[in-house]
């Protein structure tokens, strides 16, 4: 019996170094990521080893970590529905043995933790720090300027406590309602990130219709439109006649020594754009049948059904919670991972259902 318990508790040591060397993984991954995104659109400064550089690359790291939770905080229900039809296809592979319902928990709390220490903690500080220069008459530093950001920090803490304290009030005058904002853990931050993810909904309501027309946009302009009673090659002719003629307006000026600035710098971005529409006429003219007659009308349609299957069901999902209080969402510890599919029809619903989440979030994107 001893031996079997030793066993037992050997398992799951194992298992939980596993898991979190996994986690480990899935994250360094989400971070690598995220530094290359906050890389790419971070305004470039001198490579001065001054205290303002050290500050910059403080609030860097602290603004790389909160992306990559929320990189996480994205991905975690497709890698869920993912990991569930992988358990379910191939259930006894040695080399899936890692991805388990105790893998997938674990993630959901951990990013929830993260969530909540990035949302009132890392992201605050990383704000605080760059505004901030130290106290009047102490001595300049970055202890000084960490002293004023935590000093920032408690106060602004304290003004939320008491905006949501105010606010729990006039909304309930049960007592002990009011009591329980005491208990900082079990009702005044989640409260407050209720509050917050409600904000972000908003947001998304205001952002996702715009960025559902960008996409027919950004998708007319990646790929070649028809050509329907056009004639591409009047229209480079055309095109070409008014780049010769910039150029040759151009020379006369170098050649004279005629300069003025303002003329001079119009002249060189209207040549810009006219080789631009050249090149694009030229595109449209080389591309084959296939891709001007029929992969543009397919992508259209694909995108016109994403939208309107999304929009569908957001507005059935809003029907359902008013009609039906059983619609509610209750977690998915009760049915677990890997004991029985969450789509009707298996894996192609599953890759649909994750596709239909990942198109809003790359509309509000764009």
């Amino acid at each position: 019996m001893e031996e079997d318990d030793v066993t037992i508790r050997e398992q799951n040591f194992h298992s939980q170094v596993r898991e979190y060397i996994v986690c480990f993984l899935l994250f360094a991954v989400l971070y690598i990521v995220s530094y290359c995104v906050i890389s790419r659109y971070k305004r470039k400064s001198d490579d001065q080893e001054d205290e303002d550089a050290i500050v910059n690359r403080i609030s860097m790291y602290l603004c790389t970590f909160t992306l990559a939770v929320s990189g996480g905080a994205v991905l975690l229900l497709p890698f869920s529905i993912i990991s569930n039809e992988i358990l379910l296809s191939l259930p006894k592979n040695y080399y899936i043995q890692w991805l388990n319902g105790s893998l997938i928990h674990g993630l959901w709390n951990l990013v929830s933790l993260f969530s909540n220490l990035c949302l009132f903690v890392l992201m605050p500080f990383a704000y605080f720090f760059l505004e901030s220069e130290g106290f009047a008459g102490s001595k300049k530093g970055i202890k000084a300027r960490v002293l004023e950001t935590f000093v920032m920090l408690f106060l602004l803490g304290l003004l939320i406590l008491g905006i949501v304290w105010v606010a729990s009030a006039l909304i309930d005058n049960d007592a002990a309602s009011m009591e329980s904002l005491y208990d900082l853990w079990e009702f005044y931050l989640p409260y407050l990130y209720s509050c917050i993810s409600l904000m972000g909904g908003l947001l998304l309501l205001m952002c996702t219709p715009v960025g559902l027309s960008r996409m027919f946009t950004v998708m007319g302009q990646l790929l070649v439109k028809p050509t329907i009673l056009e004639d591409l090659d009047e229209q480079i002719y055309c095109i070409q006649l008014q780049e010769e003629a910039l150029e040759r307006r151009l020379n006369g000026m170098m050649s004279n020594s005629y300069f003025h600035g303002n003329s001079q710098h119009h002249l060189y971005k209207e040549l810009d754009n006219i080789r631009n529409q050249r090149n694009k006429l030229e595109r449209r003219k080389k591309a084959s049948a296939w891709e001007k007659n029929l992969l543009y009308p397919i992508v259209m349609l694909i995108l016109l059904a994403g939208t309107a299957i999304s929009v569908l069901l957001v507005a059935l999902n809003i029907v359902y919670l008013l009609v039906d209080e059983t619609a509610l969402p209750k977690g998915s510890t009760e049915r677990g991972i890997g004991n029985a599919s969450l789509s009707t029809f298996g894996v192609a619903q599953a890759v649909v259902e994750i596709i239909l989440m990942l198109y809003p979030l790359l509309c509000v994107i764009l």
